[in-house]
């Protein structure tokens, strides 16, 4: 046989080159295409995903030539060996069958589907959802990561940690333990979850913690939340509550004055719940409780000395000692001013002296008071202001019910409105006062306790009242300008200042149609006093009794009307009717009298 190389793989070119006997021509050809067919037959046998073993021929820059046995090699891309160190000639290798034959006859290989196709059968065959695996986070997807656990993991953005999470980049590259959510087989993906890890640890730490944590130890722990109310730390595996009434003994509004986020804090352990898996911490418990002993360092009474840390609606807190603060109410300010706000008589800042009031240690509190330091224009007023001397006051103020004068500073008395004039009957104080005056007064009453002066305008003068019977008995003939006219009367100024009213049946001794017929405001007039009641103040005067007992035919003083009319006969039937009446009841006078005087001689 010639050693002639062989230019084709095709039987019958071949058989054309060599010089072969008839026989041996025909066996080898037999061989050839017995071969051939076997090839072909094996190739159309292999199916797209089928993993087959071959061996790197040829290296070329950017592929990699591997023989499969099949009827031409196969090119595989560089970068997707993994590892550099299976790129030597020789070397034998799984890859995947992409294609049977392309377009070009050429098989299409793949050694990175190869490996991912071994990856999904073992995690198939070692892990189920549940399992625990090892990955590193190797790129950023919408809603989440995706990590290398020999295949390519989805890991949710809500299953990366157990915390809030900021900027996702930075978990990439790094390597966790992960646990298997779900495993789909039909699209061969599997999805994992770190926060069910970490939740898990946190729970057995903090269980362990419970177990081992006691009431009254000092612990260590991060700042890892801060509300209102309080502060979260992260006791190494479970949360504790550091409420705002245990982080100081000093008065706080928010607990961001005293703590920042992820600041280590040493605090005492108070309280463990393990049923609810709580636990209260306290950070002013490490420290004396500066109220021990705060009744025998403060007595009632004691003068101290301190800043006014704080200002309210009701009053100021002063700061006595660190951690102590009492309050000073605003009733507490000043002797001789309203305050109705602390502002208007100290600032924040402020250094001041004040008077211990009373302590209450259980409830945290010490009342103090300002205007104690000073003395009190109260302590004396009895003395100062007896009752019955006559003082010189100033108008303050004008209410519908009196008016408020001052004394001397801080020392303020009411004029009630039925305490200015003997004989007006005043509406309102400004009648007769106005705002500034300065007036005479007389001391009424003196209550130092409830801080109440009361004085009087009309008691500087004799009451007209009292002697009423007297200077102007019933009978008597006085003279006044009339005030005020009104339906059933007119109202008349006597000369002694004294007010007095004629009934309009007492108005004239002729019929007439209305008041204002007869009389008129500013008229000068003369009557008879017909009724007197000084207990409540009011005298009854008749014009009418006056003319008849005068008998005057003509009279300046009043006004009537030319003719008679209905009501002028009403009147007279009127007057006729009272006349009867006054006769009558002087007759059962009479005759009463006579009844008693025989009574009495009977029982002589």
């Amino acid at each position: 046989m010639s050693n002639k190389p062989l230019k084709s793989s095709n039987s019958d070119n071949l058989l054309d080159d060599v010089d072969f006997k008839q026989e041996d021509a025909d066996l080898f050809k037999s061989l050839l295409d017995s071969a051939q067919t076997s090839t072909d037959a094996k190739t159309n046998l292999l199916t797209t995903g089928t993993i087959l073993k071959g061996t790197i021929v040829e290296l070329l820059k950017d592929y990699v030539v591997v023989d499969v046995g099949l009827k031409s090699e196969g090119l595989v891309p560089i970068e997707e060996f993994s590892d550099p160190s299976e790129l030597a000639l020789g070397n034998e290798v799984e890859v995947f069958l992409d294609q049977p034959e392309d377009e070009d006859g050429q098989i299409v290989l793949s050694r990175a589907k190869a490996e991912r196709q071994r990856q999904w059968e073992y995690i198939l065959e070692h892990c189920e959802e549940g399992s625990i695996v090892t990955g590193r986070i190797v790129r950023k997807v919408k809603g989440g990561l995706m990590v290398d656990i020999g295949i390519e993991a989805f890991l949710p953005g809500s299953q990366i940690d157990n915390k809030r999470i900021k900027n996702l980049d930075e978990y990439i590259g790094k390597t966790f333990d992960f646990k298997i959510l779900k495993i789909n087989t039909e699209r061969k993906n599997v999805v994992v979850s770190r926060r069910e890890l970490l939740e898990a640890e946190r729970i057995s730490k903090k269980a362990e913690m419970l177990e081992q944590i006691k009431e009254g130890e000092v612990r260590k722990g991060i700042v890892k939340n801060i509300t209102d109310f309080g502060v979260f730390l992260d006791l190494d595996g479970i949360d504790g509550l550091l409420h705002i009434t245990d982080m100081t003994w000093k008065r706080i509004k928010h607990p961001s004055e005293m703590v920042q986020l992820s600041q280590p804090l040493e605090v005492m352990i108070l309280h463990i719940d393990k049923d609810k898996g709580r636990v209260a911490l306290g950070l002013k418990q490490k420290e004396p409780n500066p109220w021990d002993e705060i009744e025998q360092r403060y007595p009632t009474g004691t003068r101290v000395q301190g800043k006014i840390v704080n200002l309210l609606p009701y009053g100021a807190f002063i700061e006595i000692e660190p951690g102590i603060e009492g309050l000073i109410h605003v009733s507490e300010m000043s002797w001789v001013k309203n305050v109705t706000d602390p502002s208007e008589v100290v600032n924040k800042g402020d250094e001041v002296e004040a008077i211990v009031l009373s302590v209450q240690k259980e409830e945290g509190k010490i009342s103090l008071g300002l205007k104690q330091t000073e003395h009190n224009p109260w302590a004396d007023v009895e003395s100062k202001y007896p009752v019955g001397s006559t003082v010189i006051v100033e108008i303050r103020n004008l209410t519908n019910y009196g008016a408020f004068v001052e004394l001397e500073p801080g020392i303020d008395g009411l004029i009630h409105i039925s305490d200015l004039s003997w004989i007006k009957k005043v509406s309102h104080p400004s009648e007769i006062l106005k705002k500034g005056d300065k007036v005479e007064a007389e001391i009424l009453s003196v209550d130092k306790d409830s801080k109440k002066i009361t004085l009087g305008v009309k008691q500087l003068s004799p009451n007209p009242w009292k002697s009423i019977e007297k200077t102007m008995p019933v009978n008597t003939i006085v003279k006044g300008k009339v005030t005020k006219i009104a339906a059933f009367g007119a109202f008349v100024e006597l000369d002694n200042g004294l007010e007095a009213l004629v009934h309009v049946t007492e108005l004239s001794d002729q019929a007439f149609g209305k008041v204002e017929d007869v009389i008129s405001k500013g008229d000068e007039i003369t009557a008879k006093v017909i009724k007197l009641d000084p207990e409540h103040k009011k005298i009854a005067l008749s014009i009418k009794d006056f003319l008849v007992e005068q008998n005057k035919v003509n009279r300046d003083d009043i006004v009537v009307t030319p003719h008679a009319t209905p009501f002028s006969q009403m009147a007279e039937e009127y007057e006729t009717r009272e006349q009867q009446n006054r006769e009558k009841e002087e007759r059962e006078e009479n005759d009463s009298n006579e009844v008693s005087e025989q009574d009495e001689g009977n029982e002589s």
